[in-house]
């Protein structure tokens, strides 16, 4: 029987508002894929994003086209020939990990070789004044490690001010592309000074080689700049870490040999997310085993999340259930 591909935009609202050195957001779109072979049904979730030209229609119109192939029998290794890496990729590559694994009455961990552990992810503040960001920091100070959206004008300043009211807290600080040549250097120095664990993305993808020549006093990891294996040669010299997205590299398939690339490169690893789902997070979270940095929150800054989700314990965010994914 041939296969029967449905696609689904969804809204989730966000729990206040989440900001960026880019902007602002008070909901989650997304767009969910959803593959049945007239037995099972497997779904994936995806976060198109405007930073790299993704929209909810054009990442729609992407699953769309991809449907016959689909429905003939297109498997994983040949979607990643067939298409982008991107969010439309890993909707479709998701929602086929899935449905292979519940055809197979397996999971998809098994079919890895992995037996998964709850994971520690952190827990994002999002950029404002230092007086805000102190807020968001006292309220989760116990949290053992907390990511911070900088990208301001006043970074130093709000650095500070999250770190005296979360002083326990590990620090890994998102700049989001907001920094440049001429800050920073003194960025990376307050920021080591203040016992920062790692700064991402510091400088605009494809704008970053003063990486190569100025000191490093704390890790820094790449994300706009990596999205797929084939990218990881030119970043050694630059990052010391890269950051693993699902959206960005289209899909677990790609994501697991962009880790495993990684590795033999010598970078750490995180494993981020979007602002999505439980259903987003899911496979990330069999894919951040083992990761020196998870930051899979996604579903903890929602007002609402799918059912059933993933459980989260505070900060630890444990392994799927097959109700949910895989």
């Amino acid at each position: 029987m041939a296969r029967v591909i449905s696609v689904e935009a969804e809204r989730f609202p966000i729990a206040g508002t989440f900001t960026i050195s880019r902007g602002s957001k008070t909901e989650a779109e997304v767009i969910t894929c959803t593959i049945t072979d007239g037995v099972h049904s497997g779904r994936g979730e995806c976060v198109p994003y405007k930073r790299y030209g993704e929209t909810m229609e054009s990442v729609h119109a992407a699953i769309e086209n991809a449907k016959e192939r689909l429905s003939a029998g297109m498997d994983r290794q040949a979607l990643l020939k067939a298409m982008p890496a991107g969010a439309a990729r890993n909707a479709i590559d998701c929602a086929l990990w899935d449905l292979e694994a519940k055809a197979g009455d397996t999971s998809v961990a098994e079919r890895l070789g992995i037996a998964p552990v709850s994971l520690e992810t952190a827990y994002t503040l999002s950029l404002g004044t230092p007086e805000t960001m102190a807020a968001q920091a006292r309220a989760n100070a116990e949290r053992p490690l907390l990511k911070v959206k900088i990208g301001g004008d006043n970074d130093i300043a709000c650095i500070r001010a999250v770190r005296e009211a979360a002083p326990r807290a590990r620090i890994i600080l998102d700049a989001n592309e907001g920094w440049n040549d001429d800050n920073i250097a003194e960025n990376l120095a307050a920021a080591a000074g203040l016992g920062v664990a790692l700064v991402e993305q510091p400088l605009p993808a494809g704008r970053d080689g003063i990486l190569q020549k100025i000191a490093h006093p704390i890790p820094i990891c790449a994300d706009e700049s990596v999205h797929e294996a084939r990218d990881l040669e030119a970043l050694v010299d630059l990052y010391d870490a890269v950051n693993i997205k699902l959206d960005k590299a289209g899909g677990l398939t790609e994501a697991l040999l962009l880790r495993d690339r990684a590795v033999e490169l010598g970078f750490g690893i995180m494993v981020g997310c979007m602002v999505g789902t439980s259903l987003a997070m899911a496979p990330a979270v069999l894919l951040a085993q083992g990761a020196d940095f998870v930051d899979l929150d996604g579903p903890l800054l929602l007002a609402r999340d799918r059912e059933p989700g993933l459980t989260y314990e505070g900060s630890l965010v444990s392994p799927p259930s097959r109700a949910l994914w895989g």
